[in-house]
């Protein structure tokens, strides 16, 4: 079936359907296009555990192969009528390992008419690297992806993997369980023996650890919840390490439906906290990284990365699915994308010093500027401040995007907080804070200007003349000049102590 026409869908190759079979999950994921920033059109998992019995007697149990077999029926049927035009099915440890394995994918390609890939240990360590180099701009550090029935580690930095320096270890969180024989105390030791022998782990120390995997996810919105943390987005949420190994500490003390905000976390994922607790823990004291980050995308996500061509690979993800936003959302993307280069001469006029993250930061909020215009005018700041701090961006840190959500938000409202949740602003540095601040005032500023019409203040030029800010009008623009210009440009000004002027050339 072909996908019907859809003006809220971008075009492209898909959609693209990814069935991942896990050791605890099997997973089917459609992806709305091959891209740079992969978006999510359906997804649903069920928890089948495969892995359970793999490590003793070493066949996949009937039960979980049963609830699999149902669930990849019902998912096949899915990508038929979503019109799917590619389908992947990848399998590993559980399906890799088992003496019964053969015998289930071969029912697995009968269901889903598709070869089925079962990865190697070094297949899976590259997929989760590519995954974290999909979601995070020039990551640096050491990627662990744990599964049910596997650990994979391998060392990411300037934007690259080494292929073939993956690690894999039987340190899944069914796995551990059924090797410990349900004792923490022997799950600890087999984690730390297994470690000892990763000569990867010691590479990290002082960089990131860069966590991947379902029981690390659940673990991190287990610490959002204690924490009272303000965004409950996972991707590139962070935790600094010496606080990470306290939580994993307490966690794998086994006493789990007795910890604080236990009741956000399902049944079905409690059992295996404190066995993923116990291998984060192992990692954290053996590659003293700088803090766990938490990564939303991992083998699927790998597997697309991978087909991208290099110059898509090399697109920062972020100003790519901003970009798709402005499309989708603003009156004129065109515009949008003018802000960007617009507002950096503004922010020089103004002597205001940017690093090149913070540059990045401005040039994804002015093509966000502009996708809450459809709202009631007194609800557009609320409504961005909500879709940016929730997207599903890809590319970008927490205080970052507080900082995207500050700007567009001041855009709107001008430079007052009366109705901005302060927990927002608790996310963003002061420096990030004035910074989104110049940037709303320098987008009023803009849009009083251009009123949302491309081609307009690429002409309007700014400088400093002095201490004064001078906006300078060609001719036939004069007659934008006038006292809203004016007052928003001394709003602007004043944020940098200077005077404001307009001039007409």
């Amino acid at each position: 079936m072909a996908p019907e026409p859809a003006p809220g869908r971008l075009p492209g190759l898909g959609p693209l359907a990814v069935i991942d079979i896990g050791s605890n999950s099997v997973r089917l994921v459609l992806y709305e296009r091959l891209a740079r920033t992969p978006t999510v059109i359906f997804n649903e998992k069920v928890l089948a555990g495969l892995g359970l019995g793999v490590e003793t007697p070493g066949r996949l149990q009937a039960g979980g192969v049963e609830q699999a077999l149902g669930a990849l029926a019902r998912f096949r049927q899915i990508c038929d009528q979503m019109g799917a035009r590619g389908l992947t099915v990848m399998a590993t440890a559980a399906a890799r390992d088992a003496s019964n394995g053969p015998d289930f994918i071969a029912e697995v390609e009968r269901i889903c008419a598709v070869p089925v890939n079962v990865l190697t240990g070094q297949q899976e360590a590259q997929y989760a690297a590519f995954g974290v180099l999909s979601g995070f701009w020039t990551p640096n550090g050491i990627a662990g992806d744990l599964g049910g029935g596997s650990l994979e580690v391998v060392d990411v930095h300037d934007g690259d993997i080494e292929l073939g320096r993956g690690k894999t270890f039987p340190l899944g969180g069914l796995r551990l369980l059924e090797a410990s024989e349900g004792s923490l105390k022997k799950a600890e030791k087999l984690a730390a023996d297994h470690l000892a022998s990763c000569e990867l782990l010691p590479t990290g120390e002082g960089r990131d650890f860069y966590a991947i995997g379902g029981t690390w996810r659940s673990l991190a919105r287990l610490h959002m919840f204690q924490t009272g943390y303000p965004l409950h987005v996972m991707h590139q949420y962070t935790i600094q390490a010496g606080e990470a190994l306290e939580f994993c500490r307490t966690v794998a003390r086994g006493a789990v439906d007795s910890l604080d905000s236990i009741e956000v976390i399902s049944r079905q994922r409690r059992a295996l906290l404190p066995y993923g607790a116990i291998v984060l823990g192992q990692i954290i004291r053996i590659a003293k990284p700088r803090a766990v980050v938490l990564s939303a995308l991992g083998l699927r996500e790998g597997l697309l990365y991978e087909r991208l061509d290099a110059t898509e690979r090399r697109q920062d993800p972020l100003i790519a699915a901003a970009g798709e936003l402005a499309l989708l959302r603003s009156r004129s993307p065109r515009h949008a994308a003018e802000l960007g280069p617009w507002t950096g001469q503004l922010f020089e006029a103004l002597g205001i010093d940017e690093t090149s993250e913070e540059r990045r930061l401005r040039i994804a909020a002015c093509l966000l500027s502009d996708i809450g215009w459809r709202a009631h005018p007194d609800y557009r700041g609320e409504q961005s401040v909500a879709i940016i701090s929730n997207a599903n961006f890809i590319g970008i840190d927490h205080p970052g995007r507080a900082y995207l959500a500050l700007a567009v938000y001041y855009r709107h409202f001008g430079l007052v907080d009366d109705a901005l949740s302060p927990r927002v602003r608790e996310m963003a540095s002061t420096r990030l804070k004035e910074r989104a601040r110049s940037l709303g005032a320098a987008l009023r500023v803009a849009y009083v200007l251009s009123a949302s019409a491309p081609g307009v203040v690429p002409r309007v030029r700014a400088a400093a003349a002095g201490d004064k800010l001078v906006l300078r009008l060609p001719r036939d623009l004069a007659r934008l000049d006038g006292e809203i210009l004016r007052k928003r440009l001394d709003q602007l000004a004043k944020l940098a102590g200077m005077t404001a002027a307009v001039e007409i050339d």
